[in-house]
């Protein structure tokens, strides 16, 4: 038994001797390989940060119930996604501009964006449709007088002109929403000035509550249906919904605009709300981002926007959105990608860390496997040194013990000891079959002759180590004796 244990102490250490050469040699490329992808991995950054802040808008928004879902959708991936509490759409492109928030929920419209592309900021595409939600009551109406001075005729019960507005006490939601000034855009078109309507700029639950309790005549939202304020008002008796004969003619006049439909129907089924189909303009809201935000944050965001916008909604079918068609700025390539091109097929089998950094460093990879063949031939020359080498150190020995002999300057016996001594390390130095030459050459000028050889085999159903007359493939140990 403890003959065996010898045997396969012996063998695994003539592994490992054969292990220890071959990572010597190759030791140097190795260094050299992980030194320049160190070098890339610190100048490319290719894992995001740990922690985004995408600007919502006002808290109970449409925009703030979009943002749970991006913070829900990133922390799968390990992404924290802070959300940033602005007044409205014109907050959320300040806080981007300024560099507060990295990500943010922009209307088409709100502001002047033609020289925010110089500056970095970008699209990862057109999310959904914001609607101008006009609401009134409709007993309002029948207290409004002409330009005469006369009372309004009975026709004009309901609100299908933004003109009929005069006089009334209207909401147009706050600054930063953008919607009073477009309003006043809409209502200059109209040949209607500021001035002649009533306004307000109450935050939408106040107005909307003000509104029913005949605070005010009516209110001006622009948000999507998803809106908490907005799915309130429409089911509320006594409140009416503005549907415009001329939206088509204002979406001529102002390009961000579009012409959307309501169905008969949608709000709810059961109750027929609406009764008929009814026409608003909207806006397109898209997704904003930074040059200098991470490229895989903007990627983990668009793909991210194809899952919760990518269904069918009140004012489009499946797939409408998100899109690059109404985008007012360029399309990131992350965002570009995600929409209208197909994801890499490595990104459905690895985790997000892993794909990713495949992404950014597949350029660098594949250069240092260019940079690695050539410098690879290097390294058989090095191990066949290293194994020479172990057997040439004991040449200078012997040759000093043969010079000695032949100037007879050293005892005899001395010299005996001598190469009894090398007998000894001669015996015990193991190398690969393909140097055994050199070996053999050594022990025969020390005066051995080789008389057997046996191979190390490893037999992975025992897990042991024996002794072979054929197999010389993994190591091997040879005999000797003196004349």
């Amino acid at each position: 038994m403890t003959r065996h244990i010898k045997k396969a102490k012996q063998a695994v250490s003539l592994v490992l001797l054969s292990i220890r050469d071959m990572l010597a040699s190759v030791g140097p490329v190795l260094v050299l390989a992980l030194g320049l992808l160190a070098a890339a991995y610190w100048w490319l950054d290719p894992q995001p940060p740990r922690s985004v802040t995408l600007a919502t808008g006002p808290a109970g928004s449409a925009y703030a119930e979009f943002g749970q879902r991006y913070a829900h959708a990133l922390a799968q991936d390990g992404i924290r996604v802070q959300l940033l509490t602005t007044d409205g759409p014109i907050g959320n492109l300040s806080a981007l501009r300024q560099g507060k928030a990295d990500v943010a929920f922009v209307r088409g419209g709100s502001a002047d964006m033609s020289d925010d592309a110089e500056h970095g900021v970008m699209s990862l595409g057109a999310l959904f449709y914001e609607p101008l939600w006009l609401f009134y009551r409709p007993a309002a109406l029948s207290k409004a007088t002409t330009s005469t001075g006369k009372p309004a005729a009975p026709a004009m019960a309901h609100l299908t002109t933004l003109t009929q507005l005069r006089g009334l006490r209207v909401n147009m939601d706050q600054p930063g929403s953008g919607v009073p000034d477009l309003m006043s855009r809409l209502l200059e078109a109209n040949g209607l000035m500021s001035n002649e309507v009533i306004v307000s700029a109450l935050e939408p639950e106040a107005a909307a509550q003000a509104l029913q309790d005949g605070q005010l005549d009516a209110l001006v939202l622009v948000t999507a249906p998803e809106s908490p304020v907005v799915q309130r008002l429409l089911q509320q008796p006594g409140i009416a919904l503005v549907e415009l004969p001329q939206a088509d003619a204002l979406a001529r006049r102002f390009p961000f605009l579009q012409t959307v439909t309501l169905p008969r129907g949608m709000v709810h089924l059961a109750r027929d709300l609406p009764p008929e189909d009814i026409h608003l303009l909207a806006a397109t809201t898209a997704l904003l981002t930074q040059e200098h935000t991470h490229p895989a944050v903007r990627q983990l965001f668009a793909q991210a926007a194809q899952q919760i916008h990518g269904g069918s909604g009140w004012f489009n079918g499946a797939r409408d959105f998100p899109n690059t068609r109404t985008s007012e700025l360029p399309v990131s390539p992350e965002g570009d990608r995600a929409i209208n091109g197909t994801p890499p097929f490595y990104q459905r089998y690895l985790p997000f860390w892993a794909s990713n950094l495949l992404e950014r460093m597949w350029l660098v990879i594949g250069g240092l496997i260019v940079l690695l063949l050539p410098l690879s031939r290097v390294v058989p020359p090095l191990y066949t040194y290293r194994v020479r080498q172990r057997v040439f150190r004991w040449y200078e020995r012997l040759q000093q013990v043969e010079a000695h002999m032949e100037d007879g300057d050293v005892d005899t016996a001395e010299l005996l000891n001598e190469l009894d001594e090398l007998d000894r390390v001669a015996s015990q130095i193991t190398v690969p079959l393909a140097h055994a030459d050199e070996l053999y050459a050594l022990i025969e000028r020390a005066g051995l002759r080789p008389v057997d050889r046996k191979g190390m085999v490893f037999n992975p159903v025992t897990w042991r180590w024996s002794l072979s007359d054929r197999d010389l493939s993994c190591n091997y140990v040879t005999a000797s004796v003196k004349p």
